[in-house]
């Protein structure tokens, strides 16, 4: 459930904008937090009343961004770029050690939901490739020794 807080902030970012739709993606974020990283159905629901926008409209958006979740994921969502510059430098090798390490597959959650590793297309971070995005932090020019250090820093 939405906490009053967020109902309260999602406001105040409508406020910000010429029209709801506008201020949706921004809403959505936000109660992406208050769900502690993913979107149930309920709150397509609960953000669409606070919006005052059809439900179908709020969960059509939610399912065309990848920045929100439509299922729960670890504490820690680990994202690899495979887009070009990432791939030429890597990046598969990358992504298929970290499913080695944490013993996932790409869109799979550890056992004890700590990691969710997923792979995604494109972070805008090519000049810096491979990278990654843990959270919302950046690792760029990743190696194995780069990333066996993150991956103990986030135990």
């Amino acid at each position: 459930m939405l906490s009053e807080k967020s109902k309260v902030r999602i406001m105040q970012i409508r406020g910000e904008y010429p029209d709801s739709q506008s201020a949706l993606l921004r809403a959505l974020y936000l109660a992406q937090q208050d769900y502690g990283g993913w979107l149930p159905e309920q709150a397509f629901d609960e953000v669409a009343a606070v919006m005052e926008l059809p439900t179908a409209l709020v969960a059509s958006v939610a399912s065309f961004y990848t920045m929100l979740n439509r299922k729960p994921v670890g504490r820690h969502l680990i994202q690899v770029c495979t887009n070009i510059s990432c791939s030429l430098l890597g990046a598969e090798h990358l992504l298929a050690y970290i499913s080695g390490k944490l013993g996932i597959k790409s869109g799979e959650t550890t056992p004890d939901s700590r990691f969710t590793l997923l792979e995604v297309e494109c972070l805008g971070s090519c000049s810096t490739a491979p990278m990654m995005q843990v959270g919302d932090i950046y690792y760029e020019n990743l190696t194995e020794e780069k990333v066996d250090q993150i991956l103990v820093d986030l135990t």
